[in-house]
């Protein structure tokens, strides 16, 4: 049918499209024959053919390019993300993300460089028949089976090695003690509790720089997601139970947090700021929070209200920049997790209401 024959494909250049295809059944069913070589209604078709598969190809490699260049582009940007990790999970996920494109490139890389050979060898060269000696090559059924199987058989040994070290509930490997921190999610903000020091914050994971952090998760809503893009991993926070992630970070900076999970028509403002301190800055921040009032039932009440950090702010006449409790309430993490497995939720609740 064709001028040409392409191991990856079984046409030459790409397939002919449904209706292509169909038009040349007709011509053969019209016919009663194979079109004559070199007749003018053969050539004009796999003309067609062949600049109708240069095309979709070539819209194709365009498209990947134009991924490619934005991707490169905003790599060049400060934009947070584990591809330009500050922290020991961060970098882990950036190097099995490199060894995953290493491998599939080995795949990728041979389709996109000898596609276009391949159009070009086989191309039509004024209508002559071309009919190849067919015959059974082992070298290629190895090549082209094995190949894959390889790079599919790796790929599988590197998830496996690579889930199991990145596993969020296990602790991090260090010297120092982590720093326990308790985190709630709630419409449409985040109470960071630190059982250990008895004080809390909203929207403001405060924690100390090279020294593992420790956070249990739940939610006293809807199921959220707990994500530090800069610090690498993203762990869901449940009602009615508790989830585990240990995060660190290489030095001390100002990293962007958020909720990722769909929770509601605040989702988009549901951010926090995660602030890594050296050791001292940190004890100073901790007496500074241990100095707020305490998180009492009035506080408690205005968090359960829907509304970002700016709405608690305002209810409880409190600076928006820092939102800090000096005082908690006993076993509050687990008294959320109680309240919420118990309560009925809404059918409607995820609907206009939100």
């Amino acid at each position: 049918m064709g001028t040409g024959f392409s191991p990856l494909f079984s046409a030459p250049c790409f397939p002919l499209s449904h209706a292509g295809m169909r038009r040349y059944q007709l011509h053969l069913k019209g016919s009663g024959d194979r079109p004559k070589a070199g007749s003018k209604e053969r050539c004009e078709l796999e003309a067609a053919h062949c600049v109708s598969s240069a095309v979709q190809y070539a819209k194709w490699l365009c498209q990947w390019l134009s991924v490619t260049a934005a991707f490169l582009l905003l790599s060049g940007c400060r934009v947070e993300s584990f591809l330009d990790p500050q922290g020991p999970v961060a970098a882990q996920q950036r190097t099995h993300f490199w060894q995953v494109t290493a491998l599939m490139a080995l795949v990728v890389l041979p389709v996109l460089t000898l596609t276009p050979w391949l159009l070009w060898r086989y191309r039509d060269r004024g209508g002559a028949d071309y009919e190849p000696r067919w015959g059974f090559s082992r070298g290629w059924e190895i090549a082209l089976w094995g190949g894959p199987a390889l790079v599919v058989a790796a790929l599988a040994v590197l998830l496996w090695v690579n889930t199991t070290r990145l596993d969020p509930y296990a602790p991090l490997a260090s010297d120092a003690n982590s720093l326990r921190v308790q985190a709630v999610g709630y419409d449409w903000k985040w109470l960071f509790l630190y059982p250990d020091l008895g004080i809390a914050s909203v929207d403001l994971l405060a924690f100390p720089a090279r020294r593992p952090l420790e956070i249990e998760l739940t939610s006293a809503t809807v199921m959220q997601s707990f994500f530090v893009p800069a610090l690498g991993s993203q762990v869901y926070a449940m009602g009615g139970m508790s989830t585990w992630l240990h995060l660190g970070a290489d030095a001390p900076g100002r990293f962007r947090g958020e909720n990722s999970q769909y929770n509601g028509k605040g989702f988009h403002m549901q951010k926090f700021e995660a602030v890594a301190m050296d050791e001292a800055a940190f004890e100073g921040w901790a007496r500074n929070a241990a100095t707020a009032s305490a998180l009492d039932t009035a506080a408690l009440d205005a968090l359960e209200r829907k509304g970002v950090a700016s709405d608690l702010a305002h209810a409880l006449d409190r600076p928006r920049d820092e939102i800090l409790f000096g005082g908690l309430p006993d076993d509050l993490f687990a008294q959320v997790m109680a309240e919420t497995a118990k309560a009925p939720m809404a059918p409607h609740d995820m609907a206009a209401g939100r």
